[in-house]
This record gives C-alpha cells, sequence and structure tokens, in this order.
C-alpha cells in the first residue's frame, strides 16, 4: 500500500465517481492510506461537496450522469479554483485524454487502472501543488528581465503585478525560469514536470505552454518562445536581448 507522506494533518481527496463499486473501492484505499475522503456521485454534487469539505484533491470522472467531469473543471477553473483534479476516464483516445488536461485537469488514469498507480498520482500531484504552496522545499527567487517567481511563497510577479498560477503552471514556469536562454524539448519537459511521458505525446506541453502565454505574455516583451521542432525556452526577444 502507497501511504501519503508524513504531514501533520491528512490530506483531503474528494472522489466523484457514480459507479458504486469503484467509489467504494477508492474512498476505502484512500482511508487506509492516510487520507481523509468525502464522495458524491453526479457533477452537481461535487461542485457543492467542495465547497463543504474543502479539498486538496479531487478524483474525478469523466463520465457522469448529470454533469460531466470535463464541464465541472472548466466551471472550477473559471471562478479561480485551483483544486488539482485527477481524471478517472474509460476513454482510451489520447485526443480524449489531452481535453480533459486542456480543461484544467493536473493528470489523468485510464480505466480499468491499478490502485497503486492511482495512489502514486495523487502523492505527484500533491508534492508538485504542495511546493506550489510553499509547504516544499524552497529554492532561491527565480528572477528573469521582470518577471519574478518565488517558489517557497508561491507567488509569481510580472512588471510588479500579481499572476495567480495552478501548481502545474507554477512548476512548468519555474522549470523554464531556471533554464533561461536554454531550448527545453517537449519530452524533458514531461519528464520534469509531470514525471512520466504520456507515451510520447506532447500536446500537454503545448496546452500548459499556451496557459503560461496567456499569462505570463500578455506583458511586453514576451519571454516564452517556441523553436520550432525542438522545444521551448524563456528568453527576451533577439531585437531585446542584445548581441
Amino acid at each position: 500500500m502507497v501511504e501519503q507522506d508524513a504531514e501533520q494533518f491528512p490530506r483531503r481527496v474528494l472522489v466523484v465517481e457514480d459507479e458504486a463499486g469503484i467509489r467504494v473501492l477508492l474512498e476505502s484505499t484512500l482511508r487506509l492510506s492516510g487520507y481523509e475522503v468525502d464522495s458524491c456521485d453526479t457533477g452537481q454534487g461535487a461542485l457543492l461537496a467542495i465547497k463543504r469539505f474543502d479539498p486538496d484533491l479531487i478524483i474525478l470522472d469523466v463520465m457522469l450522469p448529470d454533469v460531466d467531469g470535463l464541464a465541472v473543471t472548466e466551471a472550477l477553473r473559471a471562478v479561480g479554483v485551483d483544486t488539482p483534479i485527477l481524471f478517472l476516464t474509460a476513454l482510451g483516445e489520447v485526443q480524449d485524454r489531452i481535453a480533459g488536461l486542456a480543461a484544467g485537469a493536473d493528470d489523468y488514469v485510464t480505466k480499468p487502472f491499478s490502485l497503486e498507480e492511482v495512489l502514486l498520482r495523487i502523492q505527484a500531484i500533491l508534492r508538485r501543488s504542495r511546493a506550489a504552496d510553499g509547504n516544499g522545499t524552497a529554492r532561491d527567487v527565480l528572477r528573469y528581465a521582470d518577471l519574478i517567481l518565488d517558489d517557497a511563497a508561491h507567488e509569481v510577479h510580472r512588471a510588479g503585478e500579481y499572476i495567480r498560477l495552478s501548481p502545474t503552471e507554477f512548476s512548468l514556469l519555474a522549470y523554464l525560469m531556471a533554464n533561461p536562454n536554454r531550448v527545453l524539448s517537449k519530452a524533458q519537459i514531461l519528464a520534469h514536470v509531470w514525471r512520466y511521458d504520456f507515451n510520447g505525446d506532447g500536446r500537454i506541453v503545448e496546452t500548459y505552454v499556451k496557459y503560461l502565454r496567456r499569462k505570463i505574455d500578455r506583458f511586453d516583451p514576451p519571454l516564452i518562445h517556441t523553436v520550432r521542432g525542438v522545444g521551448y525556452c524563456l528568453r527576451l526577444p533577439r531585437e531585446t536581448a542584445g548581441p
């Protein structure tokens, strides 16, 4: 059994799954692993439970009887709720998985799944979230041009303005900022930020780079650049960077 990392208080996990057998199995496994658990079986129930239970992570089935998991995720992200979400999906096509991640999920597990895999994915997501909240090992403040990332405080500022990022966006930006002027491949980013490779499909990186650009590069000059056929680089535009 994979147990959660030792902490002063148990982490809270909300399970949203309409198949009773799977829901009960996840609840029991999570409780045995030291998590505090609540559950529901509909999308609307999830939206209410999130307000009541204030989970640290949501395990969310995509196919629900009323509002599907994609719509629930989009609704939460639209109002600024950045609680990490792990999708459970029976959809095996890559485009379906990418659609879930593009909606704002942090990771996914495809049914049928291994309980060990679910627990390991939860641990990985919570480690990213805990580091982003300033409860992990603090690194130095990262600075590039007018962009500042404070890992311990989980704060990003550009041009003096605070920018709110999800834990995954924060981890991606931190990786780019730790390697300024260096081109990072999609495979490198997947391995560092997500800890595994999504079967080599780099569209999740494209999606999250797009998210970052909307937030970071709404200021001038743009800092996140695509090197076609190679990867991504944090740098000043050539005409700004000088010789």
